[in-house]
């Protein structure tokens, strides 16, 4: 028996069900840490942070950070999945939805069909705003009922818990609503476009 089928045998073992993890994943307790560039650092109290909303929305818009706290907060818990083939169940969040975060810039406009994130160092990912409006779709500030650490993209990260966990870039700065698709960093590298684990859309 391979490692992956005893991993997810375990997972039975244990009463929970192994549909939850996506074919050549495994599951671990542990939240590995993947980055590309350094981890950045911000004043305490956040006053050199901010995200930009741009691109096609009603009113363009910069959030600080007690602007972003301020706009109403959502809670999730949900399972994560890496392209390195780990996955983590039952991982708790805490921040706005990104179909909040729109309406505060007045929604977007009607030719919108996708979203690139950008964030610290230039990284950027892309995905269909289709994907981004749901109601476990967060711009998360907590992870485990604590802020997030730095090393898993605190301040702010967005959470889009049904893709591989690259969609969901660390260290958010600003999100573009476009009418067309634009590829990420990892995308114009050989990672898929779209990147559904449990197609394991892993690589275009």
């Amino acid at each position: 028996m391979s490692f992956f089928e005893r991993n997810r045998a375990a997972l039975a073992e244990r009463g929970i069900d192994p549909a939850r993890l996506p074919p050549g994943q495994y599951s671990t307790e542990r939240f590995p840490v993947l980055h590309v560039g350094d981890v950045p650092t911000y004043a305490p109290d956040k006053s050199d942070w901010s995200l930009t909303v741009g691109g096609l929305v009603a009113s363009p818009r910069t959030f600080s950070w007690a602007e972003l706290l301020a706009l109403p907060a959502t809670e999730i818990v949900t399972d994560i999945h890496c392209v390195t083939k780990w996955s983590k169940f039952d991982t708790a969040w805490k921040g706005v939805r990104f179909r909040d975060l729109l309406d505060a810039c007045g929604g977007a406009e009607p030719i919108a069909s996708h979203v690139v994130e950008t964030a610290e160092h230039g990284y950027t990912t892309n995905v269909p705003l289709a994907d981004v409006l749901g109601a476990n779709v967060l711009v998360a500030y907590e992870y485990d009922r604590q802020p997030i650490e730095p090393e898993h993209g605190g301040p702010v990260r967005l959470v889009v818990p049904h893709l591989y966990f690259w969609k969901s870039a660390k260290w958010l700065r600003r999100v573009d609503l476009l009418d067309h698709d634009e590829l990420g960093f990892w995308e114009r590298n050989g990672y898929h476009a779209y990147g559904d684990p449990f197609l394991e859309q892993r690589y275009s």
